[in-house]
């Protein structure tokens, strides 16, 4: 069997996890923590990074930020995970769901001002495939109605857009380090916060409430519940096996963009032949080949090539079922126009497996690819 995913080890993850356990510090905030918020600092380019225990905590760390109040409106795709609705629909907040791209199955920025109403709050951009969405445009209309951007990067770790990294350029963002994500430590994440006026609070909302990282920086003689929180800290053993990751993060992204080119090369005749669509990355966009995809031609055809490669040994995935249609989309969230692309690329798309050690049986995928099609 080739797997859709394998969980990719540098080789260090165990002797950090060892160092951590030596240290005597097990709980959050040690110092392989304080190494992965630095790092994340450093190469994003933000004011400040908070691992958390996962993108889904760091998404529901911004709505909070954001005083998602119930009834407040928050525009994003239907395209996403549910954890992009989840954080808040939770708070009271309402998804309004716009439609996405044909292209890059990122939100459609050209769509987003018709959605607007006197209770929006905020726009969330998921960045899919790690390609970027198009932010200069979604920054001037957050800004042109005073509202918030959120960026759900989850799979966008190493990807930039014109040349600024995802996760740097809206107000907050959230990253997702699991297992079948580019950098990983099992399950884990990150908020991301741009606008300084956030930072503060983010760390007391992460500490349960408390100003305990106030007092442990010398600034309060004594901490106290001072706001709404929660639990949102890894465990260091999280931390340090993620340290192992983030050191090798280039030469991870370098191989997997190589398994990626190698796909997109090869299906370049089934494209010609319009048998498939192979994904598009807009020019002012570097991904991390996050994942591979190909389009097929309608759903019936994807349901026979995912069964026929699975019987070949191949492991392959179709993605998001749209949340609009799901039983808490319809509940909690509302639709804005008609999200026409989203039912129709979603009906249609089929991920490859993509992960580092791939490289041995990648022709091998390739082949029975190309013979089911």
């Amino acid at each position: 069997m080739i797997p859709f995913n394998k969980p990719y080890m540098t080789g260090k993850e165990l002797w950090y996890v060892s160092q951590a356990h030596a240290s005597g510090q097990l709980a959050g905030d040690g110092i392989f923590t304080k190494k992965c918020n630095a790092w994340l600092e450093q190469r994003i380019g933000c004011e400040k990074a908070l691992l958390t225990h996962s993108c889904t905590a760091a998404l529901e760390m911004a709505a909070i930020l954001a005083d998602i109040q119930p009834g407040d409106e928050i525009i994003m795709p239907s395209y996403t995970f549910v954890s992009t609705a989840n954080a808040f629909a939770l708070r009271g907040g309402v998804p309004v769901f716009v439609d996405i791209r044909s292209d890059t199955f990122n939100i459609d920025e050209v769509l987003i001002e018709a959605a607007i109403t006197p209770k929006t709050r905020a726009i969330v951009a998921v960045h899919y495939a790690g390609v970027g969405c198009e932010m200069d445009v979604i920054m001037s209309i957050a800004e042109k109605y005073g509202l918030l951007v959120i960026e759900d990067a989850a799979q966008g770790i190493m990807s930039s857009y014109k040349g600024r990294p995802l996760g740097s350029i809206g107000h907050l963002a959230a990253l997702s380090f699991h297992e079948t994500k580019n950098i990983i430590s099992g399950e884990g994440g990150a908020l991301l916060v741009n606008d300084p006026c956030f930072a503060e609070k983010a760390e007391i909302i992460r500490e349960k409430g408390t100003n305990r990282t106030l007092f442990f920086r010398g600034q309060v003689d004594k901490y106290t519940w001072v706001d709404f929180g929660s639990s949102y800290l890894p465990s260091e053993l999280i931390a340090a096996f993620l340290w192992a990751q983030m050191e090798e993060a280039d030469a991870i992204t370098r191989r997997r963009l190589d398994i990626w080119d190698v796909y997109h090369d090869n299906f370049e005749a089934q494209e010609m032949e319009g048998k498939i669509r192979r994904p598009i990355v807009p020019f002012d966009c570097t991904h991390n080949a996050h994942m591979y995809y190909l389009l097929l031609p309608d759903l019936n055809k994807r349901t026979s090539f995912i069964d026929a490669l699975r019987k070949k040994g191949i492991g392959t995935v179709f993605h998001y079922v749209p949340l609009d249609s799901s039983p808490m989309g319809e509940k909690c969230g509302r639709k804005s126009g008609a999200l026409t692309h989203t039912q129709f690329l979603s009906d249609r798309l089929v991920r490859l497996p993509l992960w580092l050690g791939l490289e041995e049986f990648q022709s091998e995928v390739i082949r029975q690819v190309i013979a089911e099609l």
